[in-house]
């Protein structure tokens, strides 16, 4: 994992820090630096993990990566793999499924978890405001579960599927998870067995303790925060709007007995360092007043996004995954 893309050098402007310019057409030029890397498919080359891209959509310009350990495509190895479908973080406004921490991190999930990695390629706001991110991850869930590809036919056990993201990622699968809530049968033979979200962004307008302490954060400033917000929801609302804000849904006990009752498994991990992470903590303490079963992670040091920049870290977040996943008994 390599830390050229972020933090980037600190300003007192967040449209510096994040080095965007908000055009008057509602769009957004990216000048960030953002390596991609390309899909491979090609057994001959000494990689553990097989790569390739699908297209979901052509109008929205969406798509998957899948990420194929090559070992199971032995002949001898008949057993199918758990599927993880992942959503990249970035603000909902930054980064792509090809940036190369994202293909990077997949690539080592795919090879430790010893599972096939769908990570999806969704809309940015603000082009595309929300809930144009969150439409296209419930896209990608009918995509998968009636995709004829042959990886996907061939090596996936679709009776085990997780829904994972980091950071806004992470927000999009868990409003994806409580979706599929609502008419979970539509989805067969896709059987979704739980959520794994790493330091989910949640917001609202009234600040938590966390957020206040880490007003002037390096990597996740307040005001940076706040930008991502403004770019990413509806135009005319505010944090508390339910698209971000926790709590805003009105029928949020109801949907978490439905997690509960459904017996999903959810794994939250998270850093004291973290802006967010009372927002978070505060999603576990709700969850588990439900009776959800919550497998949780949070470490008192550690910033947003850590897991990129430090490769003990992911290889820490990578084996709780592998724990949380393998623990799980049909």
């Amino acid at each position: 994992m390599s830390n050229k893309i972020w933090p980037p050098p600190p300003s007192n402007n967040p449209y510096e820090y994040l080095k965007i310019h908000h055009n008057p057409n509602d769009t957004l030029t990216r000048n960030l630096v953002d390596p991609h890397t390309s899909p491979s498919s090609n057994t001959t080359l000494p990689i553990n993990v097989l790569t390739k891209d699908l297209t979901i959509n052509q109008s929205h310009q969406t798509w998957l990566r899948l990420f194929l350990p090559k070992n199971s495509t032995n002949p001898n190895q008949n057993n199918k793999l758990p599927l993880i479908i992942f959503f990249h973080g970035g603000g909902f406004i930054l980064l792509s499924a090809a940036s190369t921490i994202f293909h990077d991190f997949c690539v080592e999930l795919a090879d430790t978890v010893e599972a096939v990695v769908a990570s999806v390629e969704y809309r940015l706001a603000p082009e595309h405001r929300l809930p144009a991110a969150y439409d296209d991850a419930m896209e990608a869930l009918t995509f998968i579960k009636s995709s004829e590809d042959e990886w996907l036919q061939n090596y996936v056990d679709f009776s085990t599927c997780y829904l994972m993201g980091n950071s806004a990622g992470a927000t999009i699968a868990y409003n994806a998870g409580l979706c599929v809530l609502e008419k979970v049968n539509d989805f067969e033979p896709l059987k979704i067995q739980g959520l794994i979200l790493s330091q989910p962004f949640f917001g609202g307008t009234q600040r938590s303790e966390s957020e206040l302490r880490l007003e002037n954060d390096p990597v996740l400033p307040l005001s940076v925060g706040d930008l991502m917000w403004e770019l990413a929801l509806p135009i005319g609302v505010d944090r508390d709007h339910k698209y971000g804000n926790l709590t805003a849904e009105n029928d949020l006990d109801e949907k978490f007995d439905k997690i509960k009752d459904q017996g999903w498994r959810v794994l939250v991990s998270g850093n004291g360092g973290d802006p967010l992470v009372d927002r978070y903590k505060e999603l576990v303490e709700l969850m588990e007043k439900k009776g959800v079963e919550i497998v949780k992670d949070f470490e008192e040091e550690g910033f947003h996004g850590i897991e990129f920049f430090e490769p003990s870290k992911a290889k820490k977040l990578i084996g709780l995954v592998k724990g949380f996943i393998s623990s799980f008994v049909v």
